[in-house]
C-alpha cells in the first residue's frame, strides 16, 4: 500500500475516533445535566407517598447508586405530634404569607413569659420536630409560637427554597407576633435552614429587632451545603455541585450562588448566640467561623463537642439550657 493511501486511511480513522470521542463526551455532558435537573427538584420539590432517603453517610453501596439515578425521596413533612404530646396547652395560628402562602403555627403560652420565642425549624422537617425544644423553653419561662415552613406540615405549598423564600416566611411571622403580642420581648430561634432563613430575613428587613437571635448550625452558603452532601456521599463536588445549584436556580427562578448567610450575617444587629456540632457533617467548624466573624453586633459561640448536624437539645440537654439560659439573661 503506498504511503499516500495508508495516510488517507489513518486520517479517516482519526476523524472517525475523535467523532466518537466528541459524542461519548458530548452524551455524558447531557447525562451529567440530567442527573443533576433530577437532583436540583428532588432537593425542593416535596411528594407524597414515598418514605425519606436515610443520610448519605448510612447508604449502602447500592443505595447510593439508585440516589444518584433517581434523586432523594423526599416526603412532605406532616406533623405527626402536638404539643399535647409534651403535655402543653396550645392554640392554632394562621399567618398569611406571601404569594398567597399560608402558615400554621402553634402558640403554647406561659403564665408568666420572659419573652416569646418564635421558632423555625431546619430543611425537610416541620414545627413537631421542635416540640422538644419548645417544651425546653417553656421551662425556661417563655412563650414560644412554633412555625411550619411553606411546604411544610400545615401550611400550604409543596416546595422549599433552603432558606431563600422562607426568610420571607420569617418576616410574616414577626409581623404577626408584633401585631399580637405587642409587648412581648422577642426572639428568634432556629435549627439548620431556620437559621439561614432567619439570617437572610434580617438582612433584608430592617424593622426586625429581635431582643435575641439563637441560631443552630446554620450554613455559609448554598453551594458549600450542596458541596457537602457530594462529600458524604463520597463523590467529587465540582463540577455536581454546581450542576444541581444551576439547575436547581433556573427551575426555582433565583440565583442560588447568591444565597450567602455568611453575608447575611453582616447586616445582623441583634445579639446572636450561634451555636454549632464539632462532628458536624453539613457545616465545617471553618464556616461556622465565618459567619460568627461577620456577625457586627453582640455576639457568643458555643461549641458542642459530641454533637453533629442535629439537635443539641437531645445530644445534651443541661449544656444546651445552661447556655441558653446565660445568654439570654444577658439580653435586655
Amino acid at each position: 500500500m503506498s504511503s499516500f493511501k495508508m495516510r488517507w486511511l489513518l486520517s479517516i480513522l482519526r476523524s472517525r475516533r475523535s467523532r466518537v470521542v466528541i459524542l461519548a463526551l458530548v452524551i455524558v455532558f447531557v447525562l451529567i445535566n440530567i442527573l443533576a435537573y433530577i437532583h436540583a427538584r428532588a432537593m425542593t420539590h416535596f411528594d407524597a407517598g414515598t418514605s425519606r432517603t436515610s443520610s448519605p453517610e448510612s447508604l449502602t453501596f447500592s443505595a447510593k447508586a439508585r440516589v444518584l439515578v433517581t434523586g432523594i425521596d423526599n416526603p412532605r413533612p406532616e406533623n405527626e405530634a402536638t404539643p399535647e404530646a409534651v403535655g402543653l396547652p396550645f392554640t392554632v395560628h394562621h399567618v398569611q404569607g406571601d404569594n398567597g402562602a399560608v402558615l400554621e403555627a402553634w402558640h403554647i403560652p406561659h403564665p408568666d413569659a420572659s419573652g416569646l420565642v418564635l421558632m423555625f425549624h431546619g430543611y425537610a422537617a416541620c414545627k413537631a420536630s421542635l416540640l422538644k425544644e419548645a417544651d425546653a423553653f417553656h421551662d425556661l419561662g417563655y412563650s414560644v409560637f412554633i412555625v411550619d415552613f411553606r411546604g411544610s406540615g400545615g401550611s400550604s405549598g409543596d416546595e422549599t427554597t433552603l432558606g431563600i423564600r422562607e426568610a420571607d416566611d420569617v418576616a410574616r411571622v414577626w409581623e404577626y407576633s408584633r401585631r399580637t403580642w405587642k409587648n412581648e420581648r422577642t426572639i428568634l430561634y432556629g435549627q439548620s435552614m431556620g437559621s439561614v432563613a432567619i439570617l437572610r430575613a434580617l438582612a433584608l428587613h430592617e424593622e426586625m429587632n429581635p431582643t435575641a437571635v439563637l441560631l443552630e448550625c446554620p450554613f455559609d452558603s448554598l453551594r458549600s451545603t450542596v458541596a457537602n452532601r457530594f462529600t458524604a456521599m463520597g463523590l467529587p463536588s465540582f463540577p455536581d455541585a454546581d450542576l444541581l445549584l444551576f439547575w436547581g436556580s433556573i427551575q426555582m427562578g433565583f440565583n442560588g450562588y447568591r444565597h450567602r448567610p455568611v453575608e447575611y450575617a453582616r447586616s445582623v444587629d441583634s445579639p446572636v448566640l450561634l451555636m454549632h456540632g464539632a462532628k458536624d457533617a453539613r457545616v465545617s467548624r471553618d464556616q461556622a467561623d465565618a459567619i460568627f466573624h461577620n456577625l457586627p453586633g453582640v455576639k457568643c459561640f458555643h461549641l458542642f463537642d459530641d454533637a453533629g448536624h442535629e439537635s443539641y437539645l437531645s445530644v445534651a440537654p443541661n449544656e444546651w439550657k445552661k447556655t441558653i439560659t446565660k445568654f439570654l439573661d444577658q439580653c435586655p
